[in-house]
């Protein structure tokens, strides 16, 4: 009789938290192109590019533009004319506190 050698799977199951880390670790770029002609003439392109990583592997490729987007430090919605409606806030609020009148 021939003996069977037993099948391999070249594929490892892996659960959800293991693809996740790996994909962060190493990074995934997502690259595509869409264009629309009409006639040989071009109406329309659209170029995607999509980056997955973690933030360490990020700064890593060079890519760090939250850092210098105020949005991302919370000083989105701070304008000058905000900061200065704060500042006379606090003195309104300063100035009730000590018992005196907010209008002088």
């Amino acid at each position: 009789m021939v003996q069977q050698a037993g099948l391999r799977h070249s594929i490892e199951t892996n659960n959800l938290a293991d693809v996740l880390e790996r994909v962060l670790d190493k990074g995934v770029v997502i690259a595509g192109d869409i264009k629309i002609k009409l006639v040989d003439i071009e109406l329309l392109t659209i170029q995607l590019r999509l980056v997955i990583c973690s933030v360490d592997k990020a700064r890593e490729i060079g890519l760090d533009w939250w850092s210098q987007d105020s949005a991302f430090r919370g000083l989105a919605n701070k304008t000058p004319d905000t900061a200065g409606l704060e500042q006379r806030i606090g003195r309104l609020e300063a100035q009730l506190a000590a018992g005196s009148d907010p209008k002088t």
